[in-house]
C-alpha cells in the first residue's frame, strides 16, 4: 500500500501556519434538518470561509510554505474556479505573481472572484488534458512554482484543517460526509481524523455524473472522469494520483448522487440552514438525506465545501 504523501503533523503545521489567513468556519448545527432526517447534523461552514470555500486553506499553506526564493517567481495553478480565486487571494497577500488557468466554461462568478484580485486567467477547454498543457505552458514560462488544486502536498494538508476543526467543534460526532472531486479535502480530512478518532467513520459522496472516485474505488486504481456537466462544477475533475490512496485505505464508503438530489440539497440548505451554497457544496447534504437511515440517531457532520453561487444562471431552479 503507498505511503500517504501527508501525515498527521502536516495537518496540525498547516494549522499553525494558515491561522491568520483563513477563517475558523462553524459548524453548525441545523434543528430543522436533524428533525427532517432523524439525527444531529452539524454543518461544517466552509462556504463562509475566505473566497467562500476550502480551497483557501490549502491555498494560503501551499503559498506560505515556499521559500523567498520561489516565492518571487510566484505560483501557478488550474482549476474551475474555487482553487484558483483561493490561489490569487493567497499570492496576493504574500505580495508575489499569480497566473491561473480556467476552463472556458467556468462560472462567471468564480472568474470574476480571480478577477478580483488583480489575475486575469487564461483560459482552455474543459477537459483535464487542456487545463495542465495550458498550466504547464505558463510555468515553463515564467518559472513559477504550480500549485495543484488537489495533488500538492501542502494544499492537501491546508484542507485537512477542516477535519482538525470538526473534531475539536463536535466532539461527540459519529461521521462525516465530504464532498469528492480531485480529492484533496477528503484526503486531508481522512489523514486528520482517521490518525485522531479512527472510530469517527468518514464517507464520501460523488455526483453519479462524475463518479471517477467511486469507479476508481471499484477497480482498485485512478480513473478518468467520463463526462464534464454535472452542475456541481467544482467536483468535474478526475480523482488525483496522490489522494486516490489516502481515500482507498480510509474512507468508509461512497454514495452517488444524482443532479436533482443536488440541486434539491441546495434548497435544503436554504431554507432549513439560511445558507447560501453552490452545486458542490451541497453534494454531501444530498448524499445524507439519500441515506439518513443509515446515520439515524447519530451525530453527522456535513461539508458545506463552498459558496459561490451564480444566481443568474436558470439551472439552480431556486
Amino acid at each position: 500500500m503507498s505511503v500517504p504523501v501527508i501525515e498527521l503533523d502536516d495537518v496540525r503545521s498547516a494549522a499553525d501556519r494558515i491561522q491568520q489567513s483563513v477563517i475558523r468556519t462553524p459548524a453548525i448545527r441545523c434543528e430543522r434538518l436533524s428533525k427532517r432526517l432523524g439525527c444531529q447534523i452539524a454543518l461544517k461552514a466552509e462556504n463562509l470561509q475566505h473566497v467562500g470555500a476550502f480551497k483557501a486553506r490549502g491555498a494560503a499553506n501551499a503559498v506560505l510554505s515556499l521559500n523567498e526564493h520561489d516565492a518571487s517567481r510566484g505560483v501557478v495553478t488550474h482549476s474551475s474556479g474555487n482553487h484558483a480565486a483561493a490561489l490569487a487571494r493567497a499570492a496576493a497577500r504574500r505580495g508575489i505573481p499569480a497566473h491561473v488557468v480556467m476552463p472556458d466554461n467556468s462560472s462567471a462568478v468564480k472568474i470574476a472572484a480571480v478577477q478580483s484580485y488583480g489575475v486575469q486567467p487564461v483560459f482552455c477547454q474543459p477537459n483535464e488534458t487542456s487545463r495542465t498543457e495550458t498550466a504547464e505552458a505558463l510555468r515553463r514560462e515564467t518559472g513559477a512554482t504550480f500549485v495543484h488544486p488537489y495533488e500538492t502536498p501542502a494544499v492537501i494538508a491546508g484542507q485537512g484543517t477542516v477535519g482538525l476543526e470538526l473534531l475539536q467543534q463536535i466532539e461527540s460526532i459519529d461521521a462525516i460526509l465530504v464532498p469528492v472531486g480531485g480529492g484533496g479535502l477528503l484526503a486531508g480530512i481522512l489523514v486528520a481524523v482517521k490518525s485522531l478518532r479512527p472510530d469517527v467513520k468518514v464517507f464520501a459522496v460523488e455526483p453519479a455524473w462524475a463518479d471517477d472516485t467511486a469507479r476508481s474505488l471499484s477497480i482498485g486504481s485512478p480513473q478518468s472522469p467520463t463526462r464534464y456537466d454535472t452542475v456541481a462544477d467544482g467536483l468535474r475533475t478526475g480523482i488525483g494520483q496522490n489522494t486516490f490512496p489516502v481515500i482507498q485505505r480510509w474512507v468508509d464508503g461512497l454514495f452517488l448522487v444524482s443532479e436533482n438530489a443536488i440541486l434539491s440539497a441546495m434548497r435544503r440548505i436554504a431554507e432549513d440552514a439560511h445558507l447560501v451554497c453552490e452545486p458542490s457544496g451541497a453534494v454531501a447534504l444530498a448524499g445524507l438525506i439519500e441515506n439518513a437511515d443509515e446515520f439515524a440517531g447519530q451525530t453527522v457532520g456535513v461539508v458545506i465545501s463552498g459558496g459561490n453561487l451564480d444566481f443568474a444562471d436558470c439551472k439552480m431552479g431556486l
